[in-house]
């Protein structure tokens, strides 16, 4: 472990336990749930987002994008972890890291929930600047919170974070050249008025 993580990391972390309330709140930004459904929803929102149909139908084709920008940031996060297996904080160093989540057993780094919260983020900020920064913020403090709970270093963060980020490049390379099948799938809503 490097100097930065060691310091971050019991830094945060030595905050868990003083306070029921802040520990709560924490564990709730923390989990699998809340954040990760704000950037799903809001993905899936922009199905039914725009004010004209051309604006409607450019949502709808960033759809794809953030979708398949998730995909592709838990394949790449996956790829890491089949080169390097860094072990949990809470594995390395069980006496002094205070655990506040449940002990996952996959690989540290790179941080799967940041890949994933920074990926819907960067890709929902392609239609909705707004909205897109709103989840950065949210992919922030969940990340920040599972190095708080002792889940998490945070290179592990920052190196899915830039996975997340840049992984969206590559969706949105191929955005033309498979434009066919999103429009096509456009169509079919607008056939059964989904779209």
């Amino acid at each position: 472990m490097n100097a930065f993580d060691r310091a971050v990391l019991f830094w945060l972390n030595g905050f868990a336990g003083r306070n029921q309330f802040f520990d709560a709140a924490v564990r709730l930004l923390a989990s699998d749930y809340l954040i990760p459904m704000l950037g799903v929803l809001s993905i899936v929102g922009l199905w039914f987002a725009g004010r004209t149909p051309a604006e409607r139908e450019r949502f709808q084709i960033n759809l794809f994008v953030g979708a398949a920008s998730i995909g592709l940031a838990n394949l790449a996060v996956l790829g890491v972890n089949f080169l390097w297996h860094r072990p949990r904080p809470f594995n390395a160093m069980p006496d002094e890291v205070n655990l506040m989540f449940y002990p996952s057993t996959d690989p540290s780094f790179p941080a799967n929930p940041a890949a994933v919260g920074f990926a819907a983020a960067t890709s929902v900020a392609l239609a909705s600047p707004r909205l897109g920064a709103f989840l950065a913020v949210a992919a922030a403090a969940q990340a920040i919170a599972r190095v708080y709970a002792g889940v998490f270093y945070p290179t592990d963060i920052v190196a899915g974070a830039a996975i997340g980020m840049v992984i969206v490049a590559v969706p949105l390379t191929l955005r033309r050249l498979l434009r066919p099948i999103p429009e096509l799938v456009i169509r079919a809503g607008r056939a059964v008025l989904l779209a």
